[in-house]
C-alpha cells in the first residue's frame, strides 16, 4: 500500500523503537517525513534504515526545548512543503517506588511527554490541512490500567491521552483528526534498559499484565500509527487505538 505517496510527515522521537519502526513503516509507503529526536546517532540510523520510497530529514532537538520545538516545525514546513500528519512518539519511562519519588522524576516525565507533546501539537496545527490535517499522540495502556511503581509514569500518559480527547473536539471545527495510540508492552530499546524495574520489587505481579498475545513489537505498533494518519481512518478522531496483545483483558 502506498497510503503515504507525497504525504509530509513531522515525526517526534525517530531515533529508535517505535519511532524509528514508525519512520521506516510510512516512508515504505511512500511518506516525506522530517524525523526529530535527541540522539543524533540514532537519526542517522533511522535515515539508513529507510530505503524508499519515502524520503527523511532528520533535525536534532529537545522536545521540551520551547524554541527548539518552534524552529524544529518551521524547518519542517520549509523543508517538507508543509505538514499533513504530525505523529508525536518521543517519550521517556522510568519506574519509581512511591517513597522514592522526587520532583526532578515528575518534572522530567512531564516535560518530555506531556509538555514536548503539546508544543509540537501547538506548532504545527497551523500547518495541518483543513479536513484532511491528522496528530497522533503516543499514549500507553499505563494511562488506564494501574501498574506499581509507574504512578508518575502513568499519570504522564493519562494526560497525554486526555490532552489528544480534548484537542480533538478543539480542532475538530477545521476537521483535523487527533488520536491517541495506547501501547501495551513493547520490546524495545526504552524498555530494556537497565533499571526499568526497581531493585528487589516482586516481579510475580507483572506476569498478570502479560499480554496473551505475547510481547508487542515496535513494528507492530508503528503499522497501527500508520492507520491512524492515512485516510483510511479519515472517520476517527477523538479517539485512543489500544495496541496491547490483549493486555487490558
Amino acid at each position: 500500500m502506498k497510503r503515504y505517496d507525497g504525504v509530509k510527515v513531522l515525526l517526534t522521537g525517530a531515533a529508535s523503537g517505535i519511532g524509528r519502526a514508525t519512520a521506516i513503516r510510512l516512508a515504505s509507503e511512500g511518506a516525506r517525513l522530517y524525523g526529530v529526536d535527541l540522539s543524533a546517532d540514532g537519526l542517522a540510523g533511522t535515515a539508513a534504515a529507510i530505503t524508499g520510497p519515502g524520503t527523511i530529514a532528520t533535525r536534532v532537538a529537545d522536545v521540551t526545548d520551547e524554541p527548539a520545538v518552534i524552529d524544529a516545525v518551521r524547518d519542517a514546513a520549509g523543508t517538507l512543503g508543509g505538514i499533513d500528519v504530525l505523529v508525536n512518539v518521543a517519550g521517556i519511562h522510568k519506574t519509581t517506588p512511591l517513597a522514592d519519588l522526587t520532583v526532578a522524576d515528575l518534572t522530567r516525565l512531564f516535560q518530555v511527554n506531556v509538555v514536548g507533546t503539546a508544543l509540537f501539537c501547538r506548532e504545527a496545527a497551523p500547518h495541518l490541512p483543513d479536513g484532511t490535517g491528522a496528530i497522533v499522540n503516543v499514549a500507553s495502556l499505563s494511562a488506564v490500567q494501574g501498574n506499581p511503581y509507574m504512578s508518575a509514569y502513568s499519570a504522564s500518559k493519562g494526560a497525554v491521552l486526555s490532552f489528544s480527547l480534548s484537542l480533538a473536539a478543539e480542532l475538530s471545527p477545521r476537521r483535523i483528526r487527533v488520536l491517541s495510540i495506547s501501547p501495551g508492552g513493547v520490546d524495545t530499546p526504552l524498555t530494556r534498559a537497565p533499571g526499568m524495574f526497581p531493585e528487589g520489587v516482586d516481579p510475580t505481579y507483572f506476569g498478570r499484565l502479560a499480554p496473551p498475545f505475547g510481547p508487542g513489537r515496535a513494528e507492530q505498533i508503528a503499522a497501527v500509527i500508520a492507520y491512524a494518519g492515512s485516510s483510511d481512518a479519515a472517520y476517527q478522531t477523538g479517539v485512543d487505538l489500544r495496541v496491547d496483545g490483549g493486555s487490558h483483558m
